[in-house]
């Protein structure tokens, strides 16, 4: 594991350097053990001289000569052999370095090719190589070069179209967000004039509508009262009560609504009494039986007249001729229990009649707002509210919270 660590992180002049040394090594000891080779047969020469002098009668002198003659072949072939092996060492050094700078400048110039290889597209020449492995390698490369060229010229034409594309878009978007900032000022400009109109036309209706009821009543104290007043009475009261519906929705935003405690019986009593006329012209009549004495809710009076109102008028309107309204108020736990039901025809969409300028029936007279403020009012103040209608039979039911309770 620590050899491929070393051989991973190894360069290439590191791995020449380690292989002159081991080159340097290896001649070393291969001239070390030729010369202890040499000094071996030396060594057996001159022992086997010795035993010649022992029992031999030869001249000592020339014996003497012999063996320095001996000691100088050994030096001189020493000295040939450190020579020779140095020569041979050099030789062989000189020819690696030589290749070894050749296979250096190849690999400078690939080294080079990749270092600017991220800022030009720049080609490596074939010629300037030595190794022909490494011109193979060159030809790859300069083909992969082609080949990325052409992907980023393709990759720039993409670019610029989408370039054009996206300023295409975004100048559509800006005019067309141009037209409906145009349109949307225009519509801002009519709903504020609508809402102007509304506004000046709510606040012109209250003086003829209270005229018109006060002397309504002045008449009816010096004279009596015959069908054709009754009915302009009971006109009068409806549109008194459109009146209030708009009044409201006008102000709503503009205006704050205080609470104060309220008893729901008397208040409840005195509505009822209110559009008794209407009622009576409309073949209908209200039952109702007081229940809850003495309870108070605490709410605000105008909220409040909102939603009976529109629902005493929603059961005149909608519940069969001759027919009876039964309302009831009492007490359910720490809930004041409003309910009004009668014959009518059957309402298919129960979710829907809430929704603003809905109708059932769009041959019936109005403008389908009132239970939708009533619904609006009722999640404000969190009033449960609840309808059910079937076999021709409808009834609203509405959950107050009782004070202290």
């Amino acid at each position: 594991m620590k050899i491929k660590l070393f051989l991973k992180n190894m360069s290439v002049k590191k791995a020449n350097l380690i292989t002159m040394t081991i080159i340097f090594i290896f001649s070393a000891v291969f001239v070390a053990l030729l010369i202890s080779d040499i000094y071996h047969d030396y060594e057996n020469s001159l022992t086997e001289t010795l035993l010649v002098q022992k029992t031999d009668f030869t001249d000592g002198k020339l014996l003497q000569k012999k063996q320095e003659f001996l000691k100088s072949v050994l030096i001189k072939t020493i000295l040939a052999v450190v020579t020779l092996s140095f020569i041979l060492f050099a030789i062989a050094l000189g020819v690696f370095t030589i290749f070894n700078a050749f296979l250096q400048k190849d690999i400078r110039q690939f080294l080079s090719f990749f270092k600017d290889a991220a800022h030009n597209d720049k080609y490596i020449d074939k010629q300037t190589l030595l190794f022909e492995d490494f011109k193979q390698m060159v030809g790859h490369i300069n083909e992969m070069l082609d080949t990325i060229r052409e992907q980023k010229e393709s990759l720039q034409e993409l670019n610029i179209s989408l370039e054009d594309k996206v300023k295409a878009k975004t100048a559509d978007l800006k005019r067309i967000n141009e037209n409906l900032l145009e349109e949307k000022t225009q519509k801002d400009a009519i709903l504020q004039s609508q809402k102007d109109f509304l506004r000046y036309t709510v606040h012109e209706t209250n003086t003829p509508l209270s005229v018109i009821l006060t002397s309504i009543e002045l008449f009816v104290m010096k004279n009596h009262k015959d069908r054709q007043l009754s009915k302009i009475e009971a006109a009068a009261k409806n549109i008194f009560n459109i009146y209030d519906d708009l009044s409201y929705l006008v102000k709503k935003d503009q205006v704050e609504y205080p609470k104060m405690p309220i008893d729901l019986e008397l208040f409840l009593i005195s509505r009822l009494d209110f559009f008794a006329e209407v009622a009576e012209l409309s073949k209908v009549k209200f039952i109702h039986i007081p229940e809850l004495k003495g309870k108070y809710i605490y709410f605000n009076e105008t909220k409040l007249q909102r939603i009976i109102d529109n629902t005493i008028t929603n059961a005149i309107k909608y519940t069969l001729a001759q027919e009876v309204v039964h309302v009831s108020l009492r007490a359910d736990g720490t809930y004041a229990e409003l309910s009004m039901g009668s014959r009518s025809k059957t309402i298919k969409n129960t979710d829907k009649i809430f929704d603003a300028y809905y109708r059932e029936n769009q041959t019936q007279e109005g403008f389908g707002i009132g239970l939708q403020l009533v619904n609006r009012i009722c999640q404000e103040e969190g009033v449960l509210i609840s309808l059910s209608s079937k076999d021709e039979h409808t009834t609203f039911t509405y959950k107050f919270k009782i004070m202290g309770e």
